[in-house]
Formats: structure tokens, sequence, C-alpha cells
């Protein structure tokens, strides 16, 4: 009877220890393009990195139904100032939709994936969203010409249901697995 006990135990600490074995820890990196598509060239688009590591914990209060505390944490302190930026080109002018602009975009993201992938990343998501209200119709064709699908029927009733202004945000989610 023991020594079945015995085996047992071992054949579950074994599993025990080959199924944390065989789970990954992983670094992760985010990337972000924002791309304005703001008239006129006035917009400012860029692709960012951050070069810090900073724990979330630093800046977080826990919320209980006995504890209500307010988050006091300073805006000062949260925003970074070690970053990396590399300037992107608006994707819409005065004459709509520059295709220069895009095809250089695209050069620049895929000169920052490539680099991180022989860096030893793994790109593993990507994430995007628009925030505009695009109720021009002029900018809806161009938009609707590249293929990009945007609200199109904006039912709201803010004062700003006619403003074209507007961003392209892209995320991309590296990983590295740690040794």
């Amino acid at each position: 009877m023991h020594i079945k006990l015995a085996s047992l135990f071992l054949l579950f600490l074994s599993l025990s220890i080959y199924t944390n074995a065989q789970l990954p820890n992983y670094d992760i990196e985010i990337v972000t393009c924002v791309e304005s598509l703001v008239p006129n060239g006035l917009g400012r688009s860029r692709m960012f990195s951050t070069t810090v590591e900073v724990n979330y914990l630093d800046f977080t209060t826990k919320q209980t139904a006995d504890k209500k505390d307010r988050n006091k944490s300073d805006r000062k302190d949260i925003r970074l100032k070690d970053y990396e930026e590399t300037k992107l080109l608006n994707l819409y002018n005065e004459g709509g939709i520059r295709f220069q602009n895009v095809a250089s975009n695209d050069a620049l993201v895929t000169s920052k994936i490539n680099d991180m992938l022989s860096q030893g990343w793994e790109l593993f998501f990507v994430e995007s969203g628009v925030e505009s209200k695009m109720i021009s119709v002029s900018v809806k064709k161009e938009l609707l010409k590249m293929g990009i699908k945007l609200l199109l029927d904006d039912d709201s009733k803010n004062d700003n249901k006619d403003d074209p202004n507007g961003l392209f945000l892209t995320r991309y989610y590296f990983r590295k697995t740690l040794d």
C-alpha cells in the first residue's frame, strides 16, 4: 500500500513539474502607431515604443466595499519621458488620402517589425481602431476606396457631429520567451 501511495505521489509530482516546465514565461513589448486623419496635413502621426519598465502597482489602488480610497497618483509621475518615437506621415491631407504616405508608413512599420523579429521577438497580436466621426462625404469616399470602413452612420447628437478629425491607432503586441 505504501509503495502504491509513494508511486502515485511521485507520478503527481513529476506531472506537476512537467506541467510547470511547459508554461512559458514571456516578456511583452507593445508598439503603437497613431496615424492622423486630420485634414490639411495639420495632424501628427507617430510610432511609439517604451524604453523603460514600469510597475503598474505603483499607480494602482484597490477598491473594496469598505475602502473607497481615491487613486491619487499624480499624472506627472505616470507620464513617461523615456520612449522611442518615430515620425510617420499623415494619411490624409487637403487632396484626400495620400497613398504615398500610406506606403511610407507601411515601410517604416515593417522596418520596426523586422527589427523586433531579428531581436527574437514574436509578433503575436495586432489590434487597430479608429476614433472619428468622419461625416465629410469626400473623406468617407476616399477611405472606402482604401477599404477602411468606419462608423458611417453617426447618430450622435453632439456639436462635433460634422468634425472630420480623427485617429487611426494600431497596436502591435510582441512577446519573447524568457529563459
